[in-house]
């Protein structure tokens, strides 16, 4: 090599990332839900063509897989999520979304252009020879991240399979651009989703005495659990339940006959994950005997914690200072999110670390994931690439990961 390989990566992945912003305002104009990311799919693909690159389809033809030439056993996987959120945007802006109720509040847009950037950068520097050693490489254009479903369907679809080390990262507006969040060990919450469906009898709403009411019995099942659920554990465990979906009724003055509620338990820690779903039972059932009505309730979409390895990690610390420049840009996250992320489900399989990459600016603000102003600095991109691709050729070389 008649250079440096990083001085050529850089340099490659700022060639590209015109292209890689290109895509990114493309699928924010156009996003698409959870089950629903053909067009995406074929986006990236056709991207991914130009290049002379090809990849496999993922589950019902959403999502991709996309491997290095050759075989390998040892394999250094790259993740991205590609699905949108049923939120309306707020923002005005020139990629702003044009599918009414839909939009990419969760960066997936910007991960994916991450990713694309890696594959790029890592193709065009293997194919000069450019790069150390024999790096081999996987990256995961992964659908329905937002229901929790995407990645146990990529992992059944063999998207682990010969993969040493994953890695992954998730754009972050607590965080200037040109900062990362890095953690040992727990990095999200376990959470699992709840339903409860409360059965009553309908009636006139003038006369209440005469049904028996499952919205009234709904509504006094949410105050107990936020007000009891907190009680019941040591105030150091975290965890949080929050519901987020009610259905009851469709006229104002007819008391329905069944009411349902939806929302998520999140806990750090597996035996108060336990144990808070036992409590939460006894007191829907306990509801449900003070008020007359009947219930059924289930937990489904259930997704682990994020578990970091310390060794995968550490490589993260290292690519990062690299790029950034200085220490104190590579910052240490001191207590888990209690957010989810079905990265989880990866690292079930193999060891890996997910960081969070600052993508706030005075130029975009810093609105929240999952709210209607988000924005990221689209600068963030090129820096997650290059961070990416560092820590992967460094797992690459080390042998207790291969």
């Amino acid at each position: 090599m008649t250079r440096d390989w990083r001085l050529a990566l850089d340099a490659e992945i700022a060639r590209v990332t015109p292209q890689l912003i290109e895509l990114r305002r493309q699928m924010h104009a156009h996003p698409e839900l959870s089950g629903t990311e053909h067009a995406t799919t074929e986006r990236i693909e056709r991207a991914l063509a130009a290049a002379g690159i090809a990849g496999r389809r993922g589950p019902d033809g959403r999502g991709l897989i996309v491997d290095s030439p050759g075989a390998s056993a040892a394999r250094v996987a790259l993740r991205a999520d590609i699905d949108a959120l049923p939120i309306a945007e707020a923002r005005d802006c020139d990629y702003r979304s044009q599918s009414p109720g839909i939009m990419h509040a969760c960066g997936h847009d910007g991960h994916t252009a991450v990713v694309l950037g890696c594959v790029l950068a890592l193709h065009q520097l293997q194919t000069q020879g450019a790069l150390p050693g024999g790096i081999a490489w996987r990256a995961l254009f992964q659908p329905a991240e937002e229901t929790l479903l995407g990645a146990k369907e990529m992992v059944a679809a063999g998207a682990v399979e010969d993969v040493a080390t994953i890695l992954s990262m998730h754009m972050d507006p607590t965080r200037e651009v040109g900062q990362i969040g890095v953690c040992d060990g727990p990095f999200t919450a376990h959470c699992d989703t709840l339903k409860v469906t409360l059965h009553g009898r309908g009636g006139h709403g003038a006369r209440p005495h005469l049904a028996i009411d499952p919205l009234a019995a709904a509504v006094q099942l949410v105050n107990t659990l936020y007000a009891v659920i907190p009680r019941r554990h040591d105030s150091l465990d975290a965890v949080v339940i929050s519901f987020g979906q009610f259905t009851a009724g469709d006229a104002a003055n007819v008391i329905p006959s069944v009411a349902e509620l939806r929302g998520t338990l999140r806990t750090l820690d597996r035996r108060v994950r336990e144990a808070t779903k036992i409590e939460i039972a006894r007191i829907i059932e306990a509801v449900a005997a003070a008020t007359g009505t009947r219930a059924e309730f289930d937990w489904y979409s259930g997704i682990d914690s994020v578990v970091n390895d310390p060794a995968v990690t550490n490589l993260v610390r290292q690519a990062g200072a690299e790029v950034l420049g200085q220490q104190s840009d590579v910052q240490e996250i001191l207590r888990p999110s209690m957010g989810s992320e079905d990265f989880a489900s990866y690292l079930e399989h193999v060891p890996g670390s997910m960081f969070r990459l600052g993508c706030a600016s005075p130029a975009v603000g810093n609105s929240g994931l999952h709210t209607p102003t988000f924005d990221l600095d689209e600068r963030a991109i090129p820096i997650g690439a290059r961070i990416l691709v560092r820590a992967a050729v460094l797992s690459s070389e080390q042998p207790s990961q291969a």
